[in-house]
């Protein structure tokens, strides 16, 4: 990627719709962009929080002509299949979960193994602890798989992580109805972001933040509000799940055989936490889970991996087979 023409600025992307973008410049200017023709097919289009070159077209739109590297990267799987990127060059991750219907920790560690693999330090942030008399009860549940877990009311104070987002660039992740929305004003002084009240009978909410955009924080630092995710399929391998699990990788390490199953083998380091209760069977199904998913999605890219470099080869004989010096 060739930066030198005078002509192409730096520019972050604030927001991101379909191959439509906002970009923001370094002298706050904003403007509408859209893919220049390379970018346009390549397999890698912004995301927001990304760093990328542009050339201004006019005054009102600029030419996106190249993504500059990430430092962290969050993405989960399409639906359909295929990596969707969530957001990019995010320092620090606040997972919001509610401690009404929304609490759920096998939920809480999907997203623990999500922000692993995307390579920002994360924490998480228990909302609501105006509603729930056990919240006490809670986080310290939650400090049992994280330490970086805090309690607060978002509609009170969010005293317990305003320091720690100051100065970052900060995405919040979470189901609808958490509370981003809430923090997210909180942050912003000011109600930007809409909010609306989650349901009585299963404390969901609905989308009040429809897309996703990079906000300035008036103490510096950047804020991405996102969407709530109700699928979280993981784009993640083996050795993130480790680091949410730490405690069973460790386990694992101890087991008579290397290749040990945990099925009651002999010496097994994991069965016999299980039976004395320093391992929950709920914490254990839900390690297995989450590694099938992470074995399966590294097999995958290595099959789609594959395939790409097949095709390219075979391009690239039938291109030599066609050229003239071959055809004499």
């Amino acid at each position: 990627m060739n930066y030198s023409s005078d002509s192409l600025v730096r520019a972050r992307v604030c927001e991101a719709a379909q191959e439509h973008y906002c970009l923001r410049f370094g002298d706050g200017a904003e403007s509408d962009a859209v893919p220049a023709g390379a970018l346009r097919w390549s397999a890698e289009l912004p995301a927001v929080g990304d760093w990328v070159r542009a050339r201004r077209a006019d005054a009102a739109l600029a030419l996106i002509e190249g993504v500059e590297p990430r430092a962290t990267c969050i993405s989960r799987q399409r639906p359909g299949g295929g990596q969707q990127v969530l957001a990019a060059n995010v320092d620090l991750i606040v997972i919001v979960m509610g401690l009404d219907g929304d609490y759920n920790l096998r939920r809480l560690e999907r997203y623990l193994v999500l922000a692993a693999a995307s390579g920002a330090e994360a924490m998480v942030a228990l909302n609501k602890l105006d509603v729930c008399a056990e919240w006490p009860a809670r986080l310290a549940e939650v400090r049992a798989i994280t330490s970086a877990a805090e309690a607060l009311s978002a509609h009170q104070s969010i005293a317990p992580i305003a320091e720690v987002v100051r100065g970052r660039t900060v995405v919040l992740l979470g189901s609808s109805g958490a509370g981003k929305s809430t923090i997210a004003n909180a942050l912003l002084g000011e109600s930007r972001q809409a909010t609306q009240p989650v349901r009585e009978s299963d404390s969901r909410g609905r989308h009040t933040t429809t897309r996703r955009m990079l906000i300035e924080l008036p103490n510096g630092g950047a804020l991405i509000d996102t969407p709530g995710l109700r699928e979280l399929a993981l784009w993640a391998g083996q050795n993130s799940v480790d680091e949410v699990f730490d405690g069973i990788a460790t386990l694992a390490r101890k087991c008579r055989f290397h290749d040990c199953a945990h099925a009651g083998e002999p010496g097994c380091a994991v069965s016999a936490a299980l039976q004395t209760g320093e391992l929950e069977p709920a914490r254990w199904a839900s390690y297995q889970k989450l590694l099938a998913e992470a074995r399966y999605h590294e097999r995958s890219v290595d099959q789609r991996a594959a395939a790409e470099t097949k095709r390219k080869w075979k391009v690239i004989h039938k291109a030599i087979r066609h050229h003239p010096k071959y055809n004499r």
